[in-house]
C-alpha cells in the first residue's frame, strides 16, 4: 500500500458506523445514567457517585492491558475488525442489563448496579480502544485520516442527536407509565441497534496495512517507550485540558439556559442546535481545513473558537438570540478541529513507529480513551465546585449563577492554554516529520 491510497466512500462511512454504535449507547448513558441510578432504579446519590469514581480508577489500571492486547493482536481479520466481531454482541447486552431494575433488596440492588456499571465499562473500553486505532491501519494517508474521522464525528454527532430527539419519548412510549420497564425496553432497542451498526463497521472496512513489530515484548516495555515518547506526552495533556473544557461547558448548559438566559423553553432547542452545528463542522472538516498546513488551520480555528466563547461571555442574557447564534458558529468551529485532533494521534504512532520500530496503535489510541471515559468525572466535578465558588445555587435569577456559569461556558482556561499547547504539539510532530511522512518503506507490509 502507498502514502497516495484513497479510501472508497463505504469504507469510511463503515467506519463513522463504529463511533455511531457507541454514541446510541454512550450517550444515552451519558445523558441519563444519574438520573435512572437515583430516580428509577433507587439508588442513593453518594453510592452512585463512588461508584462512577471507582470503577473510572479502576479502569485506568485495567485499560492498558486492553491497548497492550490490542497490539498484539494478529487474525487473519486484522489487528482491529476482530475485537468488533468478538464485543459487539456483549457490548448491546452490557447496555440492556446496566438500565434493568431487578425485584431485589437495597444490598442486592447496589450490588447489581456496581457489577453492571463495571462491565459495561469495561466492555465499552474493549470494543472502543481497537475502533479509535484502527486507522492507522486502514490508511498511511494523513488526509484520508482526516476524511476518515471527518466521516466517523459526523455519524457519531447523528447517534448522538438521535438520542437526544427520541430517548425520552421512546421511553415514555415503550414503558406505558412503567419508567423502569421504558428505559429497559428503550435501552434494549439503542443496545440491539448498536450491536447492528459495530458488525457493519466490521464488515465495510479492511485493514490494509499491517507493522511487522515483534509482539512478544512485554507491556512494561511498550509503556516505558510510549512515556519517552515527548510528542504522546503533549498530545495526552492537550487531551486532558481539552475534555476538562468540553465537560465543564457541556455540562454546564442546561443550567446556563435556565438560571442565567431564564429561558427553560429553549433547552431543547439550544442543545439540538449546537449538536447540528457541531455535527456540520464534523463532516465538513477535511474539506474546508484539508488543503491548508494542518497545523496552521488547527491553530486558526483554535483562536477563532476561544474567541466566540470570550464573546458569549461579555453579552448581557437579554440578549437571548445573539447568544443562540453565537453557541451555534462556536460549536460549528470548535468541531472543525475534532478530526484533526485524532488524526494527530495517528501522527503520534507513525512517529513512534520511525523513532523505535514499534507501532503502538493500542497504547496510544488507549489514553485517548481513558481521557474519554476517566477525566470527564473529574470535569463534572470541577464544574460543580466551581459553581458553589462562584454563588451557584438553585433558582432562577440568582446574580452567583451568571458570574459561575459564564465562566464555566466562556473563560475556561482551556483556551488560554490549549492554543500554544497544542501548536507546539503540531509543530514538533511537523518539524520532525521526514519527507513522505513517518511510515518507513519496509516498516509493514500490506494486509
Amino acid at each position: 500500500m502507498t502514502l497516495s491510497s484513497v479510501l472508497r466512500t463505504k469504507d469510511k462511512i463503515g467506519y463513522g458506523l463504529g463511533d455511531m454504535a457507541s454514541a446510541l449507547v454512550w450517550q444515552t448513558a451519558t445523558l441519563f445514567l444519574a438520573y435512572f441510578y437515583t430516580d428509577v432504579f433507587g439508588l442513593p446519590a453518594a453510592i452512585m457517585g463512588t461508584m462512577f469514581l471507582v470503577v473510572r480508577v479502576v479502569d485506568a489500571f485495567v485499560d492498558p492491558c486492553i491497548g497492550a492486547l490490542v497490539d498484539r493482536t494478529r487474525t487473519r481479520h486484522g489487528r482491529f475488525r476482530p475485537w468488533l466481531l468478538w464485543f459487539a454482541i456483549p457490548f448491546g447486552v452490557s447496555c440492556l442489563i446496566t438500565f434493568y431494575v431487578p425485584d431485589v433488596g437495597p444490598t442486592a440492588k447496589i450490588v447489581y448496579a456496581c457489577v453492571t456499571y463495571a462491565i459495561l465499562s469495561l466492555i465499552y473500553s474493549a470494543i472502543n480502544v481497537p475502533y479509535c486505532a484502527m486507522p492507522g491501519a486502514l490508511t498511511l494517508d494523513p488526509r484520508e485520516r482526516h476524511s476518515l474521522q471527518s466521516w466517523r464525528f459526523g455519524l457519531s454527532f447523528i447517534g448522538g442527536l438521535i438520542v437526544t430527539v427520541i430517548a425520552l419519548p421512546l421511553v415514555s412510549l415503550l414503558g406505558q407509565g412503567n419508567v423502569q420497564k421504558g428505559y429497559f425496553y428503550a435501552m434494549s432497542l439503542m443496545g440491539l441497534l448498536g450491536i447492528v451498526l459495530f458488525f457493519c463497521c466490521f464488515l465495510m472496512t479492511r485493514e490494509r496495512y499491517s507493522p511487522r513489530n515483534d509482539t512478544s515484548g512485554s507491556m512494561l516495555t511498550d509503556l516505558k517507550l510510549l512515556a519517552g515518547n515527548s510528542q504522546w506526552r503533549i498530545v495526552f495533556l492537550f487531551n486532558i485540558l481539552l475534555l476538562t473544557a468540553v465537560v465543564t461547558r457541556g455540562s454546564a448548559t442546561l443550567y446556563y439556559v435556565n438560571y442565567v438566559l431564564l429561558r427553560p423553553d429553549l433547552v431543547f432547542a439550544f442543545i439540538v442546535s449546537g449538536m447540528v452545528a457541531s455535527l456540520s463542522g464534523a463532516l465538513l472538516s477535511e474539506r474546508l481545513l484539508g488543503k491548508f498546513d494542518r497545523v496552521r488551520a488547527y491553530q486558526w480555528t483554535i483562536i477563532s473558537f476561544v474567541i466566540f466563547g470570550a464573546l458569549i461571555f461579555f453579552l448581557p442574557p437579554s440578549q437571548v438570540w445573539l447568544i443562540f447564534g453565537l453557541n451555534i458558529v462556536f460549536s460549528f468551529i470548535q468541531n472543525l478541529t475534532t478530526p484533526l485532533q485524532w488524526t494527530m494521534f495517528s501522527d503520534v504512532v507513525d512517529y513512534e513507529e520511525h523513532r523505535s520500530g514499534r507501532r503502538l496503535d493500542g497504547l496510544v489510541f488507549l489514553h485517548r480513551a481513558v481521557c474519554h471515559q476517566v477525566w470527564p468525572g473529574a470535569g463534572r466535578g470541577g464544574r460543580r465546585l466551581g459553581a458553589w465558588h462562584g454563588g451557584l445555587r438553585p433558582g432562577p435569577g440568582n446574580p452567583g449563577a451568571r458570574r459561575s456559569l459564564d465562566h464555566q461556558r466562556a473563560v475556561h482556561p482551556y483556551p488560554v492554554r490549549a492554543v500554544p499547547l497544542h501548536g507546539r504539539a503540531a509543530c514538533h510532530l511537523q518539524a520532525k516529520q521526514p519527507a513522505g511522512g513517518f511510515h518507513r518503506p519496509g516498516a509493514g507490509q500490506q494486509a
